[in-house]
């Protein structure tokens, strides 16, 4: 059976062995297992968020169960770039999964300065930017705004030749033109999406749960409103989409793809369980065996026809 996936760029194509990668924020940097065979099983890692300078984080509690999902307000704490790539990224040679880094910044000009830096260090096989992070002060103003998420992509488009993915938020009215605008200004992939805000209030302190009140809920709760996005979005989009949200098993998978999803990525089902990934994949391949399908790409966008 054929689970690959090729994001395409300006030079040179990505081809994944199967179409699962794990989501920022949830798997660290790559670099936790003592062993690089145990991650081969992955279509494609996503690093933790690196910002340019070292980030500490919001204050604690900065974590919130929820009845079907989580809240989280960590606030992009990272070593900062330099420290990324001279500590963490040494370690992504050896392991034999595409490696995506996921960055944040300030304005256009720095996202463009951290993937032209990230683009000559080895190991590194794309870029993911977080153009919609929910809980870092500015973190929204990219993705909700078409304009200001081309102008960031733009930039980038013209310092890297690596894949870029372009993370969005589903905070909007309308995700379409924010889609439009960042695939025309130069994406390769669209990832749909970052988590939605929320909070949540502990009832005998009479208080906001989360020190900064809001965060960004994820899991199974925004699964559906993630895949009316995905199924919105693939309409229109000429390049993959990767779906993120609430997908623990390989049916949620399964139903991203019939929406238009070329990929999957798993976040908060790896807090859960940490072989999720694994047994996603092994789900779909049990999918494909079962409904004679070959080809995996065959399925993409099968609930739109």
């Amino acid at each position: 059976m054929d689970l690959s996936l090729t994001i395409p760029s300006s030079n040179q194509h990505v081809e994944l062995a199967n179409p699962v990668f794990t989501a920022s924020g949830t798997f660290g940097f790559g670099t936790d297992h003592s062993d690089a065979t145990e991650m081969t099983y992955l279509g494609a890692i996503v690093t933790k968020t690196t910002t340019l300078n070292p980030r500490f984080g919001n204050p604690q509690p900065r974590i919130a169960e929820t009845s079907s999902g989580m809240l989280n307000s960590i606030g992009l704490q990272n070593p900062g770039l330099e420290a990324v790539i001279s500590d963490k990224a040494p370690s992504w040679t050896d392991i034999e999964v595409p490696i995506f880094v996921s960055i944040a910044a300030e304005d256009a000009a720095e996202f463009a300065y951290m993937a032209e830096r990230l683009s000559t260090v080895a190991g590194v096989t794309g870029i993911e930017l977080n153009l919609s992070c929910p809980n870092v002060a500015g973190g929204l103003d990219f993705s909700t705004d078409p304009k200001l998420a081309s102008q960031v992509v733009e930039k980038v488009r013209k310092v890297t030749p690596l894949p870029i993915i372009a993370k969005l938020t589903p905070n909007v009215t309308n995700i379409i033109p924010i889609a439009q605008a960042v695939e025309n200004a130069g994406a390769n992939a669209l990832a749909l999406t970052n988590t939605l805000l929320g909070t949540a209030i502990d009832i005998e302190r009479q208080k906001p749960i989360l020190s900064t009140i809001f965060g960004g809920l994820s899991g199974p709760a925004i699964k559906p409103v993630v895949l009316a996005a995905v199924y919105k979005v693939a309409e229109f989009a000429r390049v993959p989409i990767i779906g993120i949200g609430g997908i623990r098993t390989g049916a949620d998978a399964i139903e991203f793809m019939l929406a238009g999803a070329a990929a999957v990525q798993i976040g908060t089902g790896n807090f859960l369980d940490p072989e999720t990934p694994r047994k996603v994949i092994q789900e779909i391949q049990e999918y494909m065996s079962q409904h004679n399908i070959n080809k995996l790409s065959d399925i993409i966008g099968g609930a739109r026809r």
